[in-house]
């Protein structure tokens, strides 16, 4: 890997370390605010709201500057998002304008990649990113979950500064003061982020055109036999790892009797299984052989479907002796079984992520196919989590919402695996993995 990768690297770690740390804290706003249960599924849906509202202008932005740049400068909208949620924004407001600012860098942060390395490359570049990523979401959500805890707050808030009142009162606002000097530090490699010197046609400025544009890159990826596969799993996956992070909170709470800092450690579980199996799918699965990890997809939705039935009363009382510790028996059980549904998660979409940004490469441009994706993996964030939103607050029962949810993610990843045969059947489109960018396949200039 060419050195500004590990740059890359760690400019997006320590961005996506503070954006779960921050949706942790979030959620204990909202408790100390007293909202209701169905309030908190909508944190993660104003973060996505921007990503559908703005893929047409943010693949532009990002194609109209280097990267880097880019980068820099959406990380600090993040960090006015922040200090605006330390400074009494309500919350579902305040995390809004954290997603504007991560609606903005994501095409930049994926699209460099394409930039930087060549495309047998792309699958190890995302097997590290994405486990970068995870690793991230592990470390971000139980860093959340320790900063809002009883012991770390109160050493928190027991910090003084001389002749200067800071208005830091509760455990929340001292942990976003802490994810606000991470942000800080992402910014930082940010601005270390080398020039690729790729340049794109001089973007547009006309909103009515750059809709358009972005029109045609949709259909542009929609249509072509590889994308439109590709594109399929991750818009379901991201879709449902969203909505999955606020089923396991809800299931520690009601099967396990877990608190939310407690329960914040469950999912970065899950979060640790994904970074296992990205970087399993990294070291054995090529380019060319992405396509056959389809039915790890079916198996991750059978899986959690076990989730249902399982709760701590199933097991007797004892404690499992690991050496430096003792853990509860129903407790390890759950830890061994969701780091197993991360894992399937983990090594079925992280080659389907290097397929579709080498097509959306190849097609168009690296900001604008990172614009076209995000538009449709956040629209189906959006639209499962207003389903789960809507369930919660009909008290629907979690293993309800559980069955269901896990129903739904085997038969559609069923029919994405009949839709690949149908297509096959119909003109073999496998030898189209791993061409090299043409002229005239790039993205129109505005």
């Amino acid at each position: 890997m060419k050195p500004g990768f590990y740059t890359i690297m760690a400019a997006q770690f320590f961005s996506s370390l503070a954006d779960n740390a921050l949706l942790i804290a979030a959620i204990a706003l909202l408790y100390q605010l007293q909202a209701p249960a169905w309030m908190t599924p909508l944190l993660k849906l104003f973060f996505v709201l921007s990503y559908v509202l703005l893929a047409a202008f943010v693949g532009a932005f990002a194609d109209s500057r280097p990267k880097g740049n880019v980068m820099f400068w959406t990380n600090s909208i993040k960090i006015v998002g922040c200090i605006a949620m330390l400074f009494t924004l309500h919350p579902l407001a305040a995390y809004a304008i954290v997603g504007f600012g991560a609606a903005a860098y994501s095409p930049a942060k994926y699209g460099i990649l394409t930039e930087l390395l060549p495309p047998e490359k792309l699958v190890v570049a995302n097997g590290w990113i994405e486990g970068l990523t995870v690793g991230s979401i592990i470390l971000g959500t139980v860093l959340g979950g320790a900063l809002i805890s009883n012991k770390l707050s109160l050493a928190l808030l027991g910090l003084d500064l001389p002749f200067f009142e800071t208005g830091i009162d509760t455990p929340p606002e001292a942990a976003i003061c802490v994810i606000a000097f991470i942000y800080l530090i992402a910014a930082g490699f940010n601005l270390r982020i080398p020039d690729t010197g790729a340049r794109y046609p001089q973007q547009g400025k006309n909103p009515l055109r750059l809709i358009k544009d972005f029109q045609h890159c949709f259909n542009t990826l929609w249509k072509d036999r590889l994308g439109q596969i590709s594109l399929s799993v991750t818009t379901l996956f991201w879709g449902a790892g969203a909505t999955l992070q606020f089923i396991v909170l809800k299931w520690a709470e009601s099967a396990l009797g877990m608190s939310l800092s407690q329960g914040a450690i469950l999912q970065a579980v899950v979060a640790f299984g994904v970074a296992g199996g990205s970087i399993w799918a990294a070291s054995r699965i090529p380019l060319k052989k992405s396509l056959s990890v389809l039915i790890y997809g079916v198996m991750m939705g059978a899986l959690v479907m076990v989730m249902a039935i399982y709760n701590r009363d199933l097991l007797p009382d004892v404690a499992i002796d690991l050496g430096l510790f003792q853990i509860p028996l129903y407790l390890l059980i759950a830890y061994v079984f969701l780091a197993t549904i991360g894992w399937l998660a983990g090594y079925f979409v992280v080659p389907m992520n290097a397929l579709l940004q080498h097509r959306g490469h190849v097609l168009l441009s690296a900001g604008h196919s990172i614009a076209v994706q995000n538009f449709n993996e956040n629209l189906s964030v959006l639209g499962m989590l207003c389903l789960y939103a809507l369930l919660i607050w009909l008290d629907v029962p979690v293993s309800i919402v559980i069955i269901a949810f896990g129903s739904f993610v085997c038969l559609v990843m069923i029919q994405i695996i009949r839709w690949h045969k149908r297509n096959q059947a119909e003109y073999d489109s496998l030898h189209l993995i791993g061409e090299h960018k043409h002229p005239k396949t790039a993205a129109r200039p505005h």
